[in-house]
């Protein structure tokens, strides 16, 4: 079950990257934001599970930048 865990918050992130770089979607966009996010978060704990500390730092990172990404979204679209 973890392998498919890591292949699909790995295609999350791949496909996001893909989307931009394809001029698909915007970085900035909910949909880039979002697979980023839920990828990266799944690989955090897989990370985790394997006390793979480097990888958990990079993914955590990834998801922080991510929320926080979504977060900003978010206010300006209330302001």
């Amino acid at each position: 079950m973890g392998q498919l865990l890591q292949l699909a918050g790995a295609f999350a992130v791949l496909a996001a990257f893909a989307l931009v770089q394809t001029g698909r979607i915007e970085a900035s966009s909910r949909t880039s934001l979002v697979l980023n996010l839920a990828g990266s978060m799944v690989l955090s704990v897989e990370a985790y599970r394997g006390a793979q500390w480097g990888f958990l730092l990079l993914e955590a990172a990834w998801a922080a930048v991510s929320a926080h990404g979504l977060l900003r979204r978010r206010r300006v679209a209330l302001a």
